[in-house]
């Protein structure tokens, strides 16, 4: 049997359902975007917390105030790629059950429209 096989790992005569979740391949770059957006949010909510909390003198106002910037800056910045990255995962889930069916029914997908004009 083939890695890709749908029948794998199915009990005889049972039928497996299709999977309906996103490539691994996608889930991953999206956990992996979701990762490095947090990190970059975080390393800027400290900077710019850091550079607000510093007295006149140049010394450091705390190292509380810019670490509490700079989870609020990860939480931010994960949380919107997150939300961005379901969307994406959900659309390519639709699309690919929008090609299936019209594969099944033995018609050529739908294309992109050309909305240019001439």
């Amino acid at each position: 049997m083939a890695a890709d096989d749908p029948t794998r790992g199915a009990a005889p005569g049972r039928v497996p359902v299709p999977s309906a979740a996103p490539p691994t391949a996608a889930r991953v770059l999206a956990i992996a975007s979701i990762v490095v957006s947090g990190l970059c949010g975080g390393l800027i909510g400290y900077g710019v917390t850091d550079l607000q909390t510093r007295a006149g003198d140049g010394s450091s106002g705390g190292a509380v105030w810019p670490a509490v910037g700079g989870l609020v800056g990860a939480v931010a910045a994960a949380a919107g790629v997150a939300v961005v990255a379901v969307l994406v995962l959900r659309a390519m889930t639709e699309w690919q059950t929008i090609v299936d069916r019209a594969a099944a029914e033995g018609r050529e997908p739908p294309r992109r429209r050309d909305v240019r004009r001439s």
